[in-house]
């Protein structure tokens, strides 16, 4: 109703406002044969702004802080430009806009894509996108997500390429993406911080596949994926995950887990310990759980856990270099019945815990961190 009251306002400005200034009719800014087009378009503002006040205690960590803060704002367009062809578009606001030199795009723009589809089950995606990483914590949009586990708080999250996904039975789809493995040059990511058998390959390239399936007339899903990218030249990252839900009238159950080799660390968290060089055969290993409860229309309430280990090494003497932990007790109000927009009380403790290896010689020690945040999730459809 909304969309199409701005439709007829779009059509009717045009005409007679070009009217008003010449006797006779001109051309209206939006032409007749193209208005039904904007029904099919989309015009979002997600955004969510929270009250922060956080403590940091530990290590070279001691600072306390209280602010308001601008968590995710972001303008996107969506659409169906054909019956077989949709494109999607999102800027964020509160992110860089520098223009990448691999992609050649803003790192800014997150999304910009557009899938058309080839026949029933099978679509063609082009453009910058996510990739097809399984797992449920890799679905949420980041608007929802007030702390990521230790990899994908660090993992590049959109970048440019083509996708297909197939889809042979209703319950079972499979998607493949060949996707540039970064969006920047080595020597622009890392910059003088380079290893010496480390090389530019010809193409920074990743693979990814994944299945999705539905079990149980939906009650069970999965989400499994593994990829494969190279960073540099002859040697790469090969990423597991396994994603699994559960959904029962009012109650929610995920659990992912993910395990991440990497020959040249991708992440940065080794790097940043070890500080003067890229860290070499890195793995990553990590368990995500999310409970959610619907009380009424208007509570509902979550709990996330989370831990990560990091081991440096991997292939010599599998180091155990450190472990975090994560708690996430959050509860949503939504006075609401026809908007969703949310507000927000969470706690966030993180706990990070090294082993005696990496304090003895890597000169790290145990620090922790906690934040209260009050706030507000508005999705907002504009068009």
């Amino acid at each position: 109703m909304i969309k199409s009251l701005v439709v007829s306002i779009l059509l009717i400005s045009s005409v007679k406002g070009f009217s008003q200034l010449n006797d006779s009719l001109g051309e209206p800014l939006v032409p007749v044969e193209k208005i039904e087009l904007l029904k099919n378009i989309n015009f979002t503002f997600d955004m969510r702004m929270e009250f922060q006040a956080y403590k940091f205690r530990g290590g070279d960590n001691y600072y306390n802080g209280v602010q308001f803060k601008n968590g995710f704002t972001a303008l996107g367009i969506s659409g169906k430009l054909h019956e077989k062809v949709n494109f999607r578009f999102r800027n964020r606001f509160n992110k860089g806009g520098d223009v990448q030199t691999l992609d050649n795009l803003g790192s800014n723009i997150e999304l910009a894509y557009i899938d058309i589809q080839v026949d029933p089950s099978l679509n063609l995606i082009l453009g910058k996108m996510s990739p097809f990483y399984g797992g449920y914590e890799y679905e949420f949009s980041p608007l929802y997500v007030l702390e990521y586990n230790d990899i994908y708080n660090n993992a590049l999250a959109f970048v440019t390429g083509a996708g297909i996904t197939y889809q042979p039975w209703q319950d079972h789809q499979f998607g493949l993406q060949v996707l540039n493995s970064r969006t920047m040059h080595y020597e622009d990511l890392y910059g003088d911080i380079v290893a010496e058998n480390i090389q530019e390959p010809d193409w920074p390239v990743a693979v990814v596949g994944n299945w999705r399936g539905s079990f149980f007339d939906q009650k069970l899903q999965t989400i499994y994926s593994m990829s494969y990218s190279n960073e540099v030249k002859n040697r790469g990252t090969y990423f597991f995950t396994l994603g699994h839900k559960y959904q029962n009238r009012n109650l929610t159950l995920m659990y992912d887990f993910h395990y991440s080799y990497e020959e040249v660390d991708t992440k940065g968290i080794m790097t940043a310990i070890l500080g003067d060089r890229v860290a070499e055969d890195v793995l990553y290993v990590e368990n995500w759980l999310r409970a959610e409860y619907s009380f009424n229309p208007k509570f509902s309430g979550l709990l996330t856990l989370m831990t990560s280990s990091a081991y440096s090494d991997f292939r010599t003497d599998n180091e155990h270099i450190s472990r975090s932990y994560g708690m996430i007790p959050t509860f949503y109000y939504n006075p609401f019945r026809t908007m969703d927009i949310r507000f927000f009380l969470a706690y966030i403790g993180r706990y990070y815990d090294y082993t005696n290896y990496a304090v003895e010689n890597l000169g790290v020690s145990d620090y922790t961190k906690n934040e209260i945040r009050v706030g507000i999730i508005a999705p907002l459809l504009l068009l």
